[in-house]
């Protein structure tokens, strides 16, 4: 039977970004490792996972625990640092001096548009923190020339009393936790993870590291990595992956698990989320992987409560969500 921390208050992003595990952390979290002295969330998204990893009280780990959250979006990852590195009342004012200037409410449309395309010509992370609350669904999306795209969430979003206490709660936990941000190609993450052995960094992603003063990341036996990839089989307008940047398919899948395989062999703990079954459809790469290496499934209820039992129980075409770890929760952990 899979355990669950059903009482459990976990923070939520303000950030609704598609893919994000928030409604099934009291699923996901319970079969992570207890002991974690560096965890890695290789495509962090919103940081619904980073966030809620509770600190290691355990006296083998002498170090502070680090969270290292990756994402080749780097405008999100920009907004992260600047969110991490500026005082939660300045930011606060910031964003509610950018509302006022723009005349932001529920139904200004002119207002958001002008400053979508303010913020598309000097990519402030501010401007793009005030169109994320004002956005459809406060969703994120960028266009081929890097564009944010995302239209006017008319008579529906806004920076609300709800988002706003998310978005408090959010920047204290960055500020708080040795939380390091990175935006770099997946395949160029795991090179780090890996000691530079798997494959050369990309140009790009060699010229990053040199900024940011990083030739590898060092773990250890009590590391932790957890991958949440664009899933092949629900991709769509706002789950493909790419958001203007690189977009996923089954050479990238590929590429991922051959990777987590190295992990594997070095002794490294990890956990995989992905989809086995959508709409009739079958990862048989995933599917055959798992069969292969013996890695343990565990199936994740995506459905919630507000699903009704004929759905669940006569639909047979629904989402089986699942968590793959390499080693077994609640014994090896």
């Amino acid at each position: 039977m899979t355990k669950t921390l059903t009482k459990t208050h976990y923070l939520k992003s303000p950030l609704n970004y598609i893919g994000g595990k928030y409604r099934i952390l009291p699923q996901i979290l319970p079969l992570f490792p207890k002991r974690i002295s560096t965890f890695v969330d290789v495509f962090c998204g919103g940081c619904d996972v980073s966030i809620n990893i509770k600190p290691c009280l355990d006296s083998t780990i002498s170090k502070r625990q680090r969270i290292l959250c990756n994402d080749n979006l780097h405008f999100l990852i920009d907004l992260y640092r600047f969110l991490q590195d500026n005082p939660l009342q300045s930011t606060l004012q910031s964003l509610q001096d950018i509302i006022n200037i723009y005349k932001l409410d529920k139904q200004n449309a002119q207002g958001y548009y002008t400053l979508r395309e303010d913020y598309n010509t000097d990519k402030d992370p501010l401007l793009l923190l005030t169109l994320i609350a004002f956005s459809f669904n406060h969703q994120i999306r960028f266009n081929n020339v890097h564009h944010f795209n995302t239209p006017f969430g008319k008579d529906r979003s806004s920076l609300n009393t709800t988002m706003q206490n998310n978005l408090i709660a959010f920047i204290q936990t960055l500020q708080n936790k040795d939380i390091a941000f990175f935006s770099l190609d997946f395949r160029d993450m795991f090179a780090l993870l890996l000691g530079n052995d798997n494959k050369p960094l990309s140009q790009e992603s060699l010229q990053y590291s040199k900024h940011v003063g990083l030739d590898s990341i060092k773990l250890d036996s009590q590391s932790f990595v957890y991958a949440d990839p664009p899933y092949l089989l629900t991709q769509g307008t706002y789950n493909d992956g790419k958001r203007g940047f690189s977009g996923w398919n089954e050479s990238l899948e590929y590429i991922l698990l051959e990777s987590l395989d190295m992990l594997d062999s070095k002794g490294l703990r990890f956990a995989l989320s992905n989809v086995l079954h959508h709409k009739g459809k079958i990862n048989y790469l995933l599917q055959e992987w798992i069969k292969t290496r013996g890695y343990i499934v565990h199936y994740i209820n995506t459905h919630y409560t507000n699903a009704s039992y004929q759905t669940r129980h006569k639909d047979k075409t629904l989402t089986k969500e699942v968590l793959i770890t390499n080693y077994t929760p609640f014994v090896d952990s």
